[in-house]
């Protein structure tokens, strides 16, 4: 399978420009504002819409905000040097207004990095100041349609009976746990999203993202699925620090690009939708599965023993919303998730 853009395969951007097809025609003409541009969203959603410009008969221009425009050419120069695509620099929360026509605006930067859960209070800084900036930049320059990746995070810890969390969930995070400052700021910041769709002509939309899997996914950070793949791949035993119980789901990254930019043009104003795989996966047998896919692994090991009469720890969106109004699902199993991510790291060393 050849390469597309940023060294995403081109038969996964086709697989899923095929299915959101009508979405991206809407974006024809369309002149767009990206934060996050850089990461793991903000590249899937580059390489989604530079691919669709040569399959589509669709042109548009993308302006990416980047706190280093260098490091990202030499990241990703195939993507940077597009003739679609403008690269300026700036802080989210201080970025110099850019001028020019707009039509769209995809806030997607959020650090969730280990490090930024260490300060929790330039966290919620950076979230809260940054959606601030941003929105204040969508009302000056007259933008139709807004779209904030949020987090699933906003919902709290998940109650053990209830097996997903639907978008209208009414659970919230503990203010007085210093751990839910991610959440919490995601929260406000929606809240600042509602506010400008209500009483301004820019029409926000919030995705509220849950867990994914794809090439690209830090492999050395703190995701779960990435750490056993990097282990697989180094043919290393996948070791699971706990008991294995906790529940997550998976959505990949193809599919992810799809929905951001179905939700970015049909999205309903000042609705919140769930993006993410409503497949629910033990920790243990997500590791099992990673092993399976990945023979270089030397197995698994789970340090943890199981509680007894502990809850279940679940992380699982209900996407029934999404999948009713917007006729959005989970095109790609978990297990071609894994494999294709597995290949990419292999190519990219």
């Amino acid at each position: 399978m050849s390469d597309g853009f940023g060294g995403i395969a081109s038969g996964d951007l086709d697989a899923v420009i095929a299915r959101v097809a009508p979405a991206l025609a809407e974006l024809d003409r369309a002149s767009i504002f990206l934060t996050g541009g850089t990461g793991f969203f903000g590249r899937w959603l580059l390489a989604l819409l530079a691919r669709a410009r040569t399959t589509l008969p669709i042109d548009l221009t993308v302006t990416v905000l980047s706190r280093d425009p260098g490091g990202f050419l030499r990241a990703s120069p195939d993507l940077a040097q597009l003739d679609c695509v403008r690269l300026i620099a700036g802080d989210v929360r201080s970025f110099a207004f850019p001028a020019g026509r707009f039509t769209h605006v995809i806030h997607a930067a959020t650090d969730t990095s280990a490090a930024a859960d260490r300060d929790p209070m330039t966290l919620i800084a950076s979230i809260t100041e940054g959606t601030r900036r941003v929105l204040d930049f969508a009302t000056a320059a007259e933008v139709g349609r807004f779209l904030y990746v949020s987090s699933g995070a906003v919902y709290g810890r998940q109650p053990p009976d209830l097996a997903a969390i639907p978008d209208d969930h009414p659970g919230a995070c503990d203010p007085l746990d210093p751990r839910s400052a991610y959440g919490q700021a995601k929260r406000l910041a929606e809240q600042m999203c509602a506010i400008v769709s209500a009483r301004t002509a820019t029409a926000a939309v919030i995705a509220r993202a849950f867990a994914f899997v794809g090439p690209g996914l830090p492999l050395d950070g703190h995701f779960a699925i990435g750490n056993f793949i990097r282990d697989a791949l180094d043919g290393r035993t996948i070791v699971v620090s706990g008991d294995g119980q906790p529940v997550r789901s998976y959505l990949y990254a193809a599919d992810l690009a799809g929905w951001l930019t179905t939700l970015l043009v049909r999205g309903m104003p000042g609705t919140a939708y769930n993006v993410g795989s409503d497949q629910p996966i033990s920790i243990a047998d997500l590791a099992a599965a990673v092993a399976a896919e990945i023979p270089s692994s030397r197995g698994i090991a789970i340090r943890g023993l199981p509680s007894a009469g502990a809850d279940r720890n679940r992380y699982v969106p209900s996407i029934a919303k999404a999948r009713r109004d917007l006729g959005l699902d989970v095109w790609t199993p978990l297990d071609q998730a894994i494999r294709r991510t597995a290949d990419a790291a292999r190519r990219t060393g």
